[in-house]
């Protein structure tokens, strides 16, 4: 998957693992890493740096929007397969398992009602404590779910009980990371 590419316009990248949002100028050369959830991970002379998918242009990919299941369930309800869909299309950027499969995700709750919209809450973690990236996942996750059809808000909150380990990973996470 590395390929070397030249930034064709200036993009504002969040630089991994401290998640801070760094300017990268245009003819920056970057190496693509990994393409997964509609973002972009790039190494630099400077670091890791995730870029988000309304600037794959700069890049020189095709933005793509996601595509989202529709089903709503009785009374207009948000359907929670379907969030959990757009859940797994969330992922670590130095890590090639969605949040869902690498057990991050503790809980996802619909409440309300049509009149007044549908809330998701979803509990997650992260694999280390000092990952600096969770708020740029957390609000990934979010943007992801309010695309859900039915869903009027959603809060996506970082909890550290219980602290994650590897047990948690899915099976197919475990496929995918070599770890079975």
């Amino acid at each position: 998957m590395n390929t070397d590419r030249l930034l064709s316009r200036e993009v504002t990248a969040t630089q991994i693992p401290s998640g801070d949002k760094t300017p990268l100028a245009a003819g920056t050369r970057v190496t693509l890493t990994q393409t997964l959830g509609g973002t972009y991970t790039v190494s630099t002379d400077f670091g890791l740096f995730r870029i988000e998918a309304k600037d794959g242009d700069a890049l020189g990919e095709t933005v793509v929007a996601p595509a989202v299941q529709a089903a709503t369930l009785a009374g207009g309800a948000p359907d929670p397969e379907a969030i959990w869909t757009q859940l797994r299309h969330v992922f670590d950027p130095e890590i090639p398992v969605n949040i869902v499969d690498l057990g991050l995700v503790y809980s996802m709750d619909v409440s309300g009602d049509a009149a007044a919209g549908f809330k998701v809450d979803v509990a997650m973690t992260l694999t280390a404590p000092g990952c600096g990236m969770g708020p740029a996942i957390a609000e990934d996750a979010k943007t992801k779910i309010l695309l859900v059809p039915g869903v009027a808000n959603a809060d996506v909150r970082i909890t550290w009980e219980p602290a994650w380990n590897q047990s948690m990973i899915s099976e197919e996470g475990k496929m995918k990371l070599g770890l079975i």
